[in-house]
Order: C-alpha cells, then sequence, then structure tokens
C-alpha cells in the first residue's frame, strides 16, 4: 500500500507525480500506430489509460490479490460498465432484491429496457438461487453486505451455481472493503468498488474501480471502457492512490470503531434492531464468520418510534454528520427511505426491509466515546 504501483519520472520524485495530461506525443508516425495496434504497450490517450491512472489500477491489484484492475469516474459507473461489456438483449441477468438505488434501478428499468430479462431474488435464500438460472444467464450482481441492511449472501454458493451454469459473477464489495473481505477468495469472477469511499476515505473524489482476471480487464471490459469514456480524472486518481498509503490502518480504527458502536447500539432501550455482521444477533452471522475478516464500517439499526422521532433523533446530533455518503474518516448518518433509496417505492422498500425508522450509519475515525456519547444523546431526544 505504501510502495505498489509506483511510477517515478526521470526527475526521481520521492511523491508521485500527476499527469494531468489528456493526450501523448509519439517520436514517429509508426510509434503511433505500434501504439495503437497493440504492438507498443505506451499511452495513447487519458480516455484510455494515463501513468497517474495505471498506477492506481496496479496498487488495487496488489491490494485485492488479482490480475488487473481498470479505474473509473465514479462506482456506478463502474458497475455499469462491468454489467454491459458482456449482456445483451436477449440474455438474462440475476440480482439480489437488496440493492443500492442506483444498482436497483440499473437492474429493474435500463437493463429491461435493453431487452435484457432479468430475475431478482432473496440472496439468503438458497431455493431461489438455485431456481434463478436459466440457459441463457449470463451475469450475476450481488452486494454483500448489501446496502443499506446489511444482507450477507454465501458468495461461495452463488460463485458455485454461476459457474455451473457458465455465468459470470461480481461482487460489489464496497460496504466490506477489500480490508474486510476478499470475495475473488470464495469465486468472485469480477469485483467493483466505489473508490470514493474508504479507499479515497475523506470525501474528496469520485471515483470507481472493476478488478478481475487480465482477460476479462483486456478483452471484454476496455473495449466497452474505450469507446463509451466513463474515464477517471488523472488528479482524482493520484488523490486516492496517496490515501491507499494510510488505508490499512484507517480500516483498522473504522472497523475497531464500529464493532464498539453496533455493541452500544443494540443494548439501547430506544434500538428496535442492528444490523452488523459481527453481531451474533445477525441473521447471517455464521455466513459473515466465514467470508469476512471483521464486520466492516458500515451499521444499520432502526430506532423506536415513526420518522418523525427518527429525524428528531438525526437532527439531535452533533458530532454525526447527515449525509448520503460513507466510507469518510467523518461518522455519517443516512435514511435510506428518503434519500439513496427513495427511487424504489415503498411497497418494494418495505419486501427488502427498508422501513421509516432504518438509519444506516457510516463510523469515522472520531473517538469511539465521543461517537457513543453523540448517539446517546441524540437517542435521549426520542
Amino acid at each position: 500500500m505504501v510502495r505498489g504501483g509506483s511510477i517515478r519520472s526521470n526527475f526521481g520524485e520521492t511523491s508521485e507525480a500527476i499527469y494531468l495530461n489528456s493526450g501523448f506525443c509519439y517520436n514517429s508516425a509508426e510509434t503511433a500506430e505500434s501504439r495503437f495496434n497493440g504492438e507498443d504497450p505506451g499511452y495513447v490517450y487519458s480516455r484510455y489509460v494515463n501513468p497517474s491512472l495505471k498506477m492506481l489500477e496496479d496498487k488495487l491489484a496488489l491490494l485485492e490479490g488479482c490480475e488487473s484492475a481498470c479505474v473509473m469516474a465514479s462506482g456506478m459507473s463502474a458497475v455499469f460498465a462491468s454489467i454491459m461489456c458482456q449482456i445483451k438483449a436477449g440474455d438474462h441477468f440475476i440480482a439480489s432484491r437488496v440493492l443500492f438505488g442506483s444498482c436497483f434501478h440499473i437492474a429493474t428499468k435500463i437493463l429491461p429496457n435493453y431487452g435484457v430479462e432479468v430475475t431478482l431474488v432473496d440472496g439468503t435464500n438458497q431455493d431461489e438461487w438455485k431456481n434463478a438460472f436459466k440457459k441463457n444467464t449470463k451475469v450475476v450482481f450481488i452486494e454483500t453486505p448489501a446496502n443499506p441492511n446489511l444482507e450477507i449472501i454465501d458468495i461461495k454458493f452463488v460463485a458455485d451455481l454461476a459457474k455451473k451454469n457458465g455465468a459470470c459473477l461480481i461482487v460489489d464489495n464496497i460496504f466490506a472493503s477489500s480490508y474486510s473481505q476478499n470475495a475473488f477468495d470464495f469465486g468472485a469472477d469480477v469485483v467493483v468498488y466505489s473508490t470514493t469511499k474508504h479507499f479515497d476515505g475523506q470525501g474528496r473524489t469520485l471515483g470507481g474501480a472493476v478488478l478481475g482476471s487480465q482477460s476479462f480487464i483486456k478483452e471484454t471490459l476496455l473495449p466497452f471502457h474505450r469507446h463509451t469514456g466513463p474515464a477517471l480524472s488523472p488528479f482524482n486518481a493520484w488523490i486516492i492512490f496517496k490515501a491507499l498509503e494510510t488505508y490499512q490502518m484507517r480500516m483498522e480504527r473504522h472497523c475497531a470503531n464500529a464493532k464498539k458502536v453496533a455493541e452500544f447500539l443494540e443494548n439501547h432501550a430506544k434500538i428496535q434492531k442492528v444490523y452488523y455482521p459481527e453481531l451474533k444477533s445477525h441473521k447471517q452471522f455464521d455466513i459473515a464468520q466465514k467470508q469476512m475478516k471483521n464486520g466492516g464500517a458500515m451499521i444499520a439499526f432502526e430506532t423506536i418510534g415513526n420518522k418523525k422521532t427518527c429525524f428528531n433523533f438525526m437532527n439531535s446530533l452533533q458530532i454525526i454528520d447527515i449525509s448520503n455518503n460513507l466510507g469518510d474518516s467523518r461518522s455519517l448518518i443516512t435514511h435510506p427511505s428518503t434519500t439513496t433509496h427513495s427511487n424504489i417505492s415503498l411497497e418494494d422498500q418495505k419486501k427488502i426491509g427498508i422501513n421509516e425508522t432504518m438509519c444506516r450509519l457510516s463510523v469515522g475515525l472520531e473517538s469511539v466515546d465521543d461517537l457513543i456519547n453523540d448517539l446517546k444523546n441524540g437517542l435521549d431526544k426520542i
């Protein structure tokens, strides 16, 4: 994380340079030709790749323990590209039902418009998974832990089914982070991230990443990426690259804080339910123990009362900020029903367990005692 992926220029700088250029020059027309036909591996255009992007891609691949990576302008561009680069009209797509609002929109609105057949399943129900596959199933997409209720899906079980049926399994690993879970260890074919979240970790940049085998990235993803243009800014790539130097230390604090906060919330009289993978009360605790190294930095919980009392609680917080983002050094709280998942009907929200008193908490790097006191004071207002 400190030295991986670095490229030094001929000036020998200690901190990696930022390559804020859109294009590149060639010593000859023959060199340009060889760059474009793939004989020369040099750079062509920053929409394709750039030294700043290449450094980040190499570091992420090292972190994940996979062959290759491709970074993009946002987490959602990474999700969309990872699906669309390998699916076409007439194909079948399966996803777990609990998804981030934009992922749900892709699955239920965009893909059907392109003639793709879509099946949503209860991610925790193995029989539904077994029955969902068809001869034309091409792509399977899961979030685990899922946004916002931290539902845990057995990656290996789904991966084995996908492999048996010749489908590609994409795992959105954003809620877990690579620090808490390596989806490739359990059979994922492709892993996607929003680098906006814990990789940057300080609320500064938008970015996304798709990781997988060299053949998938080079032969399947890159043609789609290069010709549709979801390119990451070299400046953003540099910010994320430098942030990764402290990634492990930050994640240790995030996860340690989250566990203590989750334990506090579970024992508070004004909390109805807490969703955190490291609590024994979590419905998929056994699966989380098998595939997660720790509980991660995300918590969901339900207060007593109704939306108004929940809002009163959130508005009373003095340290924790109300935001739809996550993975920041600052603790952030969200009301999913009215923000991140507001594009999903109330009926569908109810089906996936989102209600008017559910909060999603991204636990930051502050003193855990300060966070617990802030939550306690806010809950006192209910």
